[in-house]
């Protein structure tokens, strides 16, 4: 097996995350919360870990205050490990004037930074998806067939294949086209998988390059690898596509981000965080138990350091420090809770200013909804699936995709209808 010692996991984690805005109005698209507890950047993290990569670089640029935080707090290195984890923040430098301009960019920018690191092989991760892959099987793959560039790939179904990069891949794995995003009628022709359901190989966005074939790609034009680096390696180089069956979902929606929380909550859940080999870490809260005082739960993934009351809650799920009042419905909804507890002096002042403690009110009802960090949603409060809702955007509340989402921070008071 190639020594993990040789390989650098670099995560893209500088997007704008415009399709999961409001999500990503206060924060980077790979700090933004999942199943509850944890945060998208968990995941590639997670894996690196799990596979015994101990380089390992986050590339970040938008909203990144709490990815910071959040990577500080969480991933530290004691004195005597070998590796480290370190962040490559977007700069201005002699070199260049400019902000990262896409994912190859970004990894342009940061070459000096990379070559540092001084291992043999470079690992690009997406820092927003949901998978669980041992890259050490990826890497050995890619040393094995000889490949200048290995791509993980995935089978995949017509209704989505037009939403991805699709590729053909040969039996021997070698990939000999490329193409982004097609449109439904262009597919024809790039069927290389032998599932019936699933004809077509997609790109996961997930790279291993060596080193200097990486820095030769870049020095040509092209910001982005999907649109402009793959596809010449496709061209010139000898590119492999290593086909990952594992669960693997794209959470770039707000449409995904709520359908794929809502499934953590059944019981046969797609994606299990209960595998002790393949654990996902995050930051230790260090909370209370949760507290559940005649509450009717069914379907629901729960956290620590909750308050709940006589409520009924179904295919939900109730995030870290949720306070949840007497006689409240709450279905098929992804409540995140909070970041802190408010004290007997903040609930007085909550009372003098006329706004709700932060939490969900006494007789509130919600259904197919997204209600963010830190929300003060107040008594009698009726958040309604209402069909074909269109997209629109208010003061204290976002309609996208159908879904209701109530932003970080915002204020519903008493009586408010949605």
């Amino acid at each position: 097996m190639v020594s993990m010692k040789q390989v650098l996991g670099l995560i893209l984690g500088g997007g704008q995350g415009n399709r999961l805005y409001p999500l990503t109005k206060e924060r980077a698209k790979p700090a933004v919360p999942l199943a509850g507890k944890y945060r998208l950047i968990d995941i590639p993290m997670s894996n690196c870990l799990n596979a015994g990569i101990e380089k390992i670089a986050i590339l970040t640029q938008y909203n990144s205050v709490s990815l910071h935080r959040h990577i500080y707090s969480t991933y530290t290195r004691d004195f005597f490990a070998e590796g480290w984890i370190q962040i490559l923040a977007a700069e201005q430098t002699p070199r260049s004037r400019d902000w990262y301009q896409g994912t190859a960019d970004s990894v342009r920018k940061q070459l000096v930074e990379i070559k540092e690191a001084g291992t043999r092989f470079i690992a690009i991760l997406a820092g927003d998806h949901l998978y669980r892959m041992d890259y050490r099987k990826f890497i050995q793959f890619h040393v094995e067939t000889g490949a200048d560039v290995t791509v993980a790939v995935q089978p995949v179904g017509r209704d989505v294949a037009s939403q991805l990069g699709i590729l053909t891949r040969e039996r021997d794995g070698r990939i000999v086209r490329f193409t982004e995003k097609p449109t439904r009628d262009a597919l024809r022709g790039l069927e290389s998988s032998d599932h019936p359901e699933k004809p077509f190989m997609a790109s996961m966005g997930i790279y291993v390059f060596g080193f200097q074939i990486l820095q030769d790609l870049l020095a040509g034009n092209g910001d982005d690898f999907g649109k402009d680096i793959i596809p010449k390696a496709v061209r010139e180089l000898r590119t492999m596509g290593y086909v990952f069956d594992g669960y693997w979902e794209d959470i770039g929606t707000i449409e995904r981000f709520y359908k794929i929380n809502l499934e953590m909550t059944q019981k046969n859940a797609p994606f299990d965080f209960h595998v002790p080999d393949g654990r996902i870490y995050t930051h230790p809260r260090f909370l209370p138990t949760t507290e559940v005082y005649g509450a009717k739960l069914n379907h629901v993934l729960l956290t620590d350091g909750c308050t709940i009351h006589e409520a009924h809650i179904s295919d939900s799920v109730i995030g870290l420090r949720s306070i949840i009042h007497s006689h409240t419905k709450i279905q098929a909804s992804v409540i995140m809770g909070a970041d802190f507890y408010e004290t007997e002096e903040d609930q007085a002042t909550n009372l003098r200013l006329g706004r709700p403690n932060v939490g969900i009110g006494e007789g509130t009802s919600i259904e197919r909804a997204i209600v963010d960090k830190n929300a003060r949603i107040g008594r009698n409060v009726q958040i309604r699936a209402i069909p074909n809702r269109p997209d629109t955007e208010n003061e204290n509340w976002v309609a996208k995709d159908g879904i209701v989402i109530v932003p970080k921070k915002a204020i519903l008071q008493d009586g408010t209808v949605i």
